[in-house]
């Protein structure tokens, strides 16, 4: 599953944190320090240094964000969440096909299982060229190029790349997610179910029925999470 979260960040907030950002010229480094051994040879960009305050406070931002969205919370079920990492392709910087690696070391050494990864755009699609994230499915090849503020969430097990940036310069946030219910089909479910049940309750929709629904959509989490 493929979700779209728009308006993770308004007006006011990509302001900050694209200031931040154009302003922490030393805490750019090569993207390859947090590349496997299989993405290292096809990843060309620069990263903000995942240990340095720049990448606290911007992460903790993000967080803040998702914390708050509904949508997010509904599509991912997140259980950990890796703290947020912040990304810069410009003049010619790609990043190949590869699939993500499975298991992250969490700051203190405790593991996270990346069932889902995450890119929140943070330029706007007229500010460069190239870019577009190309994410592979049972269905073929989806491209995704969102307007600043918006976030895709997607399958941690899709084969995907960076079109390399021939002008101007993509910034975006990356992370991943261990959810409650690790098995996407699942997810899928409750996130569809979770969607028809706030349209029914938006449109005043029996309500006993509607119970039966959140009662439906309840005990299938009780089945299949793990907190």
């Amino acid at each position: 599953m493929i979700v779209h979260i728009p308006n993770v960040f308004g007006a006011e907030q990509l302001r900050a944190v694209r200031g931040t950002l154009e302003s922490a010229a030393g805490a750019w480094i090569d993207g390859r320090v947090t590349a496997g051994y299989q993405g290292a040879p096809v990843k060309r960009n620069q990263q903000i240094d995942e240990r340095s305050g720049v990448a606290r406070e911007l992460g903790d931002l993000v967080l803040g964000a998702l914390e708050r969205n509904a949508v997010f919370i509904s599509a991912a079920l997140p259980k950990r969440v890796y703290p947020p990492m912040f990304n810069r392709y410009e003049g010619g910087m790609h990043f190949g096909e590869h699939v993500d690696n499975a298991v992250r070391l969490l700051p203190g050494g405790a593991k996270l299982r990346t069932d889902l990864s995450a890119t929140l755009f943070l330029a706007a699609p007229d500010e460069y060229d190239g870019g577009e994230l190309l994410i592979e499915d049972t269905y073929g090849a989806h491209s995704v190029k969102l307007p600043a503020g918006d976030m895709v969430v997607y399958p941690g097990t899709s084969l995907h790349q960076v079109s390399p940036v021939t002008r101007g310069a993509r910034l975006a946030s990356f992370f991943w997610i261990e959810s409650m219910v690790r098995d996407d089909a699942q997810r899928t479910l409750l996130f569809d179910l979770d969607n028809a049940i706030q349209r029914l309750h938006a449109e005043g929709a029996d309500a006993a029925a509607r119970t039966r629904l959140v009662a439906c959509y309840h005990n299938l989490l009780r089945m299949w999470a793990e907190c």
